[in-house]
């Protein structure tokens, strides 16, 4: 069905990546509207021959809209300038035009008094024929479709904590900064205990980490107190609840600490608002980056399953550029299912309930998205526990070796090769790592406690020792391997099938060493031939490669 949408703030942040979104659905007209019709030019011309929508620039915002509406009779109008926090005296002059014009209406406000002020419209909506939801953004959409998700598992829901850490190069908009201005340091009211108290925002903070199942995670972030619609909408999903609590993560954590900082400002009471500052804040956030490229949402939620306690967390993480997109997906879901025929029912709301987790998993699966749930158990082993539900994806030998309860002990053989230096023949002899041969008798004793496990291997009768601990603090979510004074940290992936050990850091003696001097190669497990099989390769720069054992083992 053709379908013709006005976009305030088109050319915006998140106006602009909507657009993107959208450029593929030839039925569809987007007005793409914003203060400067030469920028709205330029943004439509850019696009010009990738885009099968069409893409028509247009003079327009919130205060003028309603010319727009009567020229060009839209079917939706979707309001993505903000910032929300700060609408000023009539803060729904829009949604009145628009419902005024018979137009649906659509929002991505992240400020919790404005999404929960338009209900006052209900009436109006309804009275026209159209839908108005406000909150289509990360909060409260995408939480809500998670909780909805992970309450499935549990009888009483107790506790909702949340967080979304964006890529340090994701790229925020003057007002997304305005917006966080306008709370940080200021009282926001949040359900704690059972009651309803107000704590300083951008200040009060958790530590969470996005560890997705099977994929490399996250560091642990420092999650700042969000005023988001989150914290009044969830609250009423689940009655049960007693904590609710929603926060942001912005990375490098120096950018962090310089926002906690300035809010602190606020809270002492020496500056009235950061409102003021927004542009500088604007120029620091978007020019203080460096890292990966790497950002991602963790939902967790606590209660009761059978009268026992239970903790269940989900995770998203985002390469590269897909992650910023992700505030703009409701939106654009929601679009394309009126296109597809799915209306949403008319009258006025928060759209959190008229989306489901599904909704989203074109757009995850277009972008490389990835997403998984987690569970606390007790009695894992180590791999059990930082796989999680990536251990059943994995071959069925490989499973089984991780899955074995208690020590055990195998053998099999191995084929080794290596550098043939002198120095890549120390390091060998340094960490007990084979010499080269064929044929080679491998056993190895697996000795399972509480705290990790000891891995003694004999390649030929010659031992080489390690111990695999999980790792605690800047390296949660990842596997310690330590042989003597020297600890490697290790991601656990799982990649079609097989398991991947990949290096992310490493210590001498507890002394961080450079990563630029970290080994390197491929080191993997995979179940060819029904039997499990390894495939370790260590490589150092300057001095190349040291050692590469593949092989097989099977239960003794």
């Amino acid at each position: 069905m053709k379908c013709k949408v006005l976009i305030v703030g088109g050319y915006g942040t998140f106006g602009g990546r909507l657009v993107d979104l959208l450029l593929d659905q030839k039925e569809l007209t987007l007005l793409v509207g914003g203060r400067r019709l030469e920028a709205a030019e330029t943004f439509c011309k850019m696009r010009a021959g990738k885009a099968g929508a069409v893409l028509v620039p247009q003079q327009v915002s919130r205060a003028n809209a309603v010319a727009a509406i009567v020229t060009h009779k839209p079917d939706i109008v979707v309001d993505a300038s903000g910032p929300f926090q700060v609408y000023g005296g009539d803060p729904y002059s829009l949604v009145k035009a628009t419902i005024a014009g018979r137009c649906h209406y659509l929002d991505l406000a992240d400020g919790a008094d404005f999404v929960q002020g338009i209900a006052a419209y209900e009436d109006a909506a309804k009275h026209a024929g159209v839908f108005v939801l406000s909150g289509l953004s990360s909060f409260p959409v995408l939480t809500a479709a998670v909780g909805r998700v992970l309450a499935k598992d549990l009888d009483v829901v107790q506790e909702i904590v949340a967080g979304i850490a964006p890529s340090p190069y994701a790229g925020v908009g003057l007002n997304v900064v305005k917006a966080i201005a306008s709370y940080a340091g200021q009282g926001v009211e949040v359900l704690q205990d059972g009651k309803w108290v107000r704590r300083a925002g951008f200040i009060d903070s958790r530590q969470m980490q996005v560890n997705v199942p099977g994929k490399v995670p996250l560091r642990p972030i420092r999650f700042a107190l969000a005023e988001v619609p989150d914290l009044k909408v969830l609250p009423s999903i689940w009655l049960t609840a007693r904590d609710v609590w929603i926060g942001a993560g912005p990375t490098p954590s120096l950018l962090h600490r310089l926002l906690w900082a300035a809010a602190g400002l606020v809270k002492l009471g020496l500056l009235k608002s950061l409102l003021p500052l927004a542009p500088i804040m604007n120029l620091v956030v978007n020019n203080v980056r460096w890292g990966e490229h790497r950002g991602g949402f963790v939902m967790q939620m606590g209660g009761l399953k059978n009268a026992e306690k239970k903790h269940l967390s989900w995770h998203l993480l985002a390469e590269g550029d897909g992650g910023p997109l992700i505030p703009s997906m409701a939106v654009a879901a929601i679009i394309i299912n009126f296109m597809n025929g799915k209306q949403p029912a008319v009258g006025a709301r928060s759209g959190h309930g008229d989306l489901e987790l599904s909704d989203y998993q074109f757009w995850f699966d277009r972008f490389g998205i990835a997403t998984g749930r987690r569970e606390i158990v007790e009695g894992l082993r180590i791999y059990e526990e930082v796989l999680g539900e990536g251990l059943g994806r994995l071959d069925a030998p490989v499973r089984e070796f991780h899955g074995v309860k208690g020590s055990f002990k195998v053998r099999g053989e191995a084929h080794v090769t290596g550098g043939s230096s002198l120095l890549a023949g120390i390091v060998r002899q340094v960490f007990g790592f084979p010499a080269p041969q064929s044929h080679c008798p491998v056993e190895v004793d697996i000795d399972v406690s509480e705290t990790g496990e000891l891995w003694q291997r004999r390649f030929d009768g010659k031992p080489m020792k390690s111990f695999q601990e999980l790792g605690r603090g800047h390296n949660a979510g990842l596997i310690i391997e330590r042989f003597g004074p020297v600890a490697v940290a290790m991601a656990v992936v799982e990649d079609g099938g097989r398991l991947e050990l990949r290096l992310r850091g490493w210590r001498f003696f507890g002394v961080p060493l450079p990563k630029s001097l970290l080994p390197y190669g491929k080191v993997y497990e995979h179940g060819a031939g029904g039997r499990f099989n390894f495939h370790v390769e260590v490589k150092l720069p300057i001095i190349g490669h040291i050692v590469t054992y593949e092989g097989w083992l099977k239960p003794i």
